[in-house]
């Protein structure tokens, strides 16, 4: 294993004791209102913080950009960062304050831009999702890989989409219509999960609008690495800035990027 990977690893253990020892004393919680339906809890900023000082504490000299305290170390102007980390300490925080628990952390490392190491952590259920760019994904130290699924009114599908996060008009009939000739669509309330599920062949793909790079930069890695497809609504490459993402098995990504673009 790489060990960068081992150091990403402690990081995500050490967030999820925080996360579990709050979580069974859920009265006490100081919860705050970041805007709509998006919330922040002193359990994010501390699991964050923890996630922070392992890797800091290995790697002094790599960047951070996380979610609730933002960029962390500077960058020449107009270069990629060496080494950067790219943190969700909690996603799915409305889940974990209702004590729902399906939430997530998401740690990535991504140098030059491209992302190398990526762990996702459930603590909740103990899962433990690693890949290492070349390495293959694994759960749990057992090798990933994404569905067999070939057929699209089978397919079970993720989803962050119009009548959850709201977009407009043409695109919103296209997801109903889509919606319709699958085989179900489900919305956990993570967007990590949803995707690195895809990864797992748990959901045979998933689509999402309005994601941030925190969301996404430890998953993609996940589902390229157990041989999934990864791409933005248009089928191309653009889906980090974007932040709208689908993901799949690739018999069932073409049939989606297929209803989506007809």
């Amino acid at each position: 294993m790489h060990p960068m990977l081992n150091i990403a690893i402690k990081a995500a253990r050490r967030a999820g004791t925080i996360i579990n020892r709050a979580s069974v004393d859920l009265d006490r919680l100081q919860i705050a209102r970041k805007g709509p339906r998006d919330y922040v809890t002193e359990v994010d900023r501390g699991a964050e913080e923890a996630i922070i000082d392992v890797l800091r504490t290995a790697y002094p000299d790599h960047t951070f950009l996380a979610e609730e305290s933002g960029l962390h170390g500077q960058t020449p102007e107009g270069e990629l960062p060496a080494n950067e980390w790219v943190i969700d300490p909690l996603d799915g925080t409305t889940n974990f304050i209702h004590g729902f628990p399906t939430y997530a952390i998401s740690i990535a490392l991504r140098q030059r831009g491209l992302v190398t190491q990526a762990v996702i952590y459930d603590p909740a259920r103990n899962e433990m999702f690693t890949a290492s760019r070349g390495g293959g994904a694994f759960l749990n130290d057992r090798r990933m890989r994404v569905s067999g699924q070939t057929k699209f009114h089978d397919a079970l599908l993720g989803a962050r989409w119009p009548g959850s996060s709201g977009a407009p008009g043409i695109a919103a009939a296209r997801f109903a219509e889509m919606a319709s000739n699958c085989a179900g669509v489900r919305r956990t309330g993570s967007s990590v999960l949803d995707l690195v599920y895809v990864a797992a062949g748990r959901l045979d793909g998933f689509c999402g609008l309005g994601l941030q790079q925190w969301d996404m930069a430890a998953a993609s890695l996940l589902v390229l690495e157990a041989g999934g497809l990864i791409a933005d609504l248009q089928g191309e490459q653009t889906w980090m800035a974007s932040g709208n993402v689908m993901a799949a098995t690739p018999k069932i990504f073409t049939q989606i990027l297929s209803q989506l673009q007809a």
